[in-house]
């Protein structure tokens, strides 16, 4: 089979394209015949390490947490039945040498979700990290519970900070699938199409409005959650629109250091909660997972431009080129197509 490897941290160069025997599932595995593999940022930033040259945890790594395939073989423990099975895959390579960007890969069965018939493979392998990064983000405030479902944020008015990024895409469509209403901010007048069709109830264009003044227009009494990607630069803004005893999920970084008013935010008694998805608590990732799979189920998570979230696709062979495009921002999903 076709594997993407590197030997040690760096730029894209370090990435090979090599041939190499198919993995064998070991107690408690599947094997996947992968057909694509999402990108996300952490992947070129685990690649790409603090310097180049770092030595690896492992001889050889294949990157890319996510992904979508068929399962195609079992190991022991595993029930046979799932053999033929569509599934989308969350976090194949952390802590791991085996990430997706390879035809073949052998990881655990409570890695492996079932993938609906209607759901394509494109569908399949956005979701991870960013569905389960959005899905932390709205479940922190201790009104919303451990977990979502249709309704259970009613009630609540969600910002979302960078509504046309993965993470911001599916964070708007499962508080309106849980019942919230989403206010999204973007940058220009394609992420504004692009928010509105994620389904968001109001889209903010922070370069051309007041983005303060239009939230409180919308939300006059602040906003219960915000999902922020920059909270360096929006810490102004956050604080001009935060509600009563509201949250701000951090799940990004734009700086090491950031100054927050201590009075202002004792006065509405916000709380910051940090969010590293691969860090979170067993029993919250399993609760994320099995709602992005009921959402799924329901229709409520959508990719492709008419759904907010523009696709790209690359060959296996392209993975640097996928890659660059992540790390050079590129609005919608990176995606690496086995196919091509």
């Amino acid at each position: 089979m076709r594997a993407v490897i590197y030997r040690q941290s760096g730029e894209t160069d370090v990435l090979e394209l090599v041939d190499r025997g198919e993995p064998i599932p070991g107690a408690g595995e599947v094997l996947i015949r992968v057909e694509v593999s999402g990108v996300n940022p952490t992947d070129w930033k685990s690649r790409k390490g603090a310097r180049s040259g770092e030595p690896l945890a492992f001889k050889e790594m294949v990157p890319n947490q996510d992904g979508a395939g068929t399962i195609v073989g079992v190991g022991k423990g595993v029930d046979p039945a799932r053999i033929g099975q569509r599934v989308w895959i969350w976090e194949a390579a952390y802590q791991r040498a085996g990430g997706t960007a390879q035809e073949m890969i052998a990881l655990s069965e409570s890695q492996a979700v079932p993938l609906p018939d209607f759901a394509s493979w494109d569908l399949g392998a956005s979701l991870g990290i960013p569905a389960l990064t959005a899905h932390r983000c709205l479940t922190v405030h201790e009104r919303s519970g451990s977990g979502l479902q249709p309704g259970s944020m009613k009630g609540f008015t969600v910002l979302v900070m960078g509504g046309a990024g993965a993470v911001g895409h599916a964070a708007i469509e499962l508080a309106n699938w849980a019942g919230a209403e989403v206010i999204a901010t973007v940058s220009s007048r394609e992420k504004e199409i692009l928010a509105n069709a994620s389904g968001a109830h109001y889209v903010v264009n922070y370069k051309r409005q007041n983005p303060a003044k239009e939230i409180r227009s919308f939300a006059p009494k602040g906003v219960d959650i915000v999902v922020e990607v920059a909270p360096k630069a929006n810490v102004t803004l956050t604080q001009a629109i935060l509600g009563q005893d509201s949250v701000v999920a951090v799940y990004a970084s734009d700086g090491d250091l950031m100054s927050i008013p201590i009075r202002p935010s004792m006065g509405v008694n916000v709380r910051y909660q940090f969010v590293m998805v691969y860090t979170v608590p067993k029993e919250a990732k399993s609760r994320a997972v099995s709602d992005v799979q009921a959402a799924l189920a329901d229709g409520a998570l959508r990719v492709g431009e008419e759904a907010g979230l523009p696709l790209h696709h690359f060959a296996l062979g392209q993975t640097a080129e996928a890659h660059l495009a992540v790390e050079s921002h590129a609005v919608g999903k990176v995606l690496i197509d086995m196919r091509r």
